[in-house]
């Protein structure tokens, strides 16, 4: 008989993979899908067990129902996971069972998908995920859109994945995807805040400061001590020499797609826009501050560090 606390994972990246272990850790039946050998064979080196297809993992989670949590790349790749192919999810999945999308979709995309499943007894919940490998890995913080019927149901595998208090329902379709859209933009401006404040010194009357010693003190007490100035610390410590890195910065689309609603909303959003301009100018820069986004964007998301050849 299968563990009543059964759960399929597609999409098994940093992130992905990341949940899967958390979960199985949690004494969750856990089933791994990824569409290329290379990340299959990389969840089973980690001891998760990992379907050959859609429809054996299907198979593998089914109890009552089927609970699925895609983590695929924004845009196309959820739609090809979800309806494209002939090893689609919606393809097997029954009346009742639940998708859940753990990524960083777009909301009004999430509200159409939404009600395409919905027409056949699909619920699509809306997760939206932060905390960063180390997040999924050990207790992340999550913002869940959808029919909250549907989330009070499932509520046990939140509970789960998130740390202590982390997790909270926000509203309809969309409204998780919308919340973690809008927490993106803080954080580009957060770490916009930070980078420039580093330039500033490293460029300053006083230029010499040892960086790594001031963030640990920062980090100690200080009003902007976070997160985010704890993982710069730790980067400057595996990447002293700011020459070898490459200041470029690259943007997801969370902050554009913040802008635009702040358009379409007529409300200010000054310092997100100077974020995600300051990104696009990147790549034509150099700066000390764009090689500072890049370290901690590396350090949180194992995003992609370009250093020097």
């Amino acid at each position: 008989m299968k563990n009543d606390k059964s759960i399929g994972i597609v999409g098994l990246g940093k992130m992905g993979l990341n949940i899967a272990l958390h979960l199985k850790d949690e004494g969750v039946n856990v089933v791994g899908f990824n569409r290329s050998l290379e990340g299959r064979d990389k969840a089973k080196a980690q001891g998760l067990v990992v379907a050959s297809s859609v429809s054996e993992l299907v198979e593998k989670v089914r109890s009552s129902r089927a609970i699925i949590w895609v983590m695929v790349p924004a845009g196309p790749p959820v739609d090809e996971v979800l309806f494209g192919s002939d090893e689609n999810i919606s393809k097997y999945l029954k009346e009742g069972d639940v998708i859940i999308d753990g990524g960083n979709s777009y909301y009004k995309d999430t509200i159409v998908r939404y009600k395409k499943l919905e027409e056949r007894g699909i619920h699509y919940i809306d997760c939206g995920t932060s905390g960063g490998m180390s997040g999924a890995r050990n207790g992340a913080c999550l913002m869940i859109g959808g029919k909250k019927s549907i989330f009070e149901e499932i509520e046990w595998v939140f509970s789960l994945i998130a740390q202590k208090e982390g997790y909270f329902y926000v509203g309809p379709s969309g409204a998780g995807n919308y919340v973690k859209m809008i927490h993106n933009a803080i954080e580009y401006g957060m770490m916009q805040a930070i980078a420039e404040g580093v330039d500033l010194i490293k460029n300053g009357a006083y230029p010499d400061v040892d960086m790594e010693g001031l963030l640990h003190v920062w980090n100690h007490g200080s009003i902007i001590e976070s997160y985010l100035t704890s993982i710069l610390e730790k980067q400057l410590k595996e990447y002293p020499n700011l020459d070898e890195v490459e200041g470029v910065v690259e943007d997801n689309g969370e902050g554009a797609w913040t802008i635009g609603e702040a358009i379409e909303r007529r409300v200010p959003a000054l310092a997100v826009s100077h974020a995600l301009f300051e990104r696009y100018a990147s790549y034509r820069s150099n700066t000390i501050a764009n090689k500072v986004l890049a370290l901690m964007r590396n350090g949180f998301g194992g995003h992609k560090l370009v250093l020097k050849k």
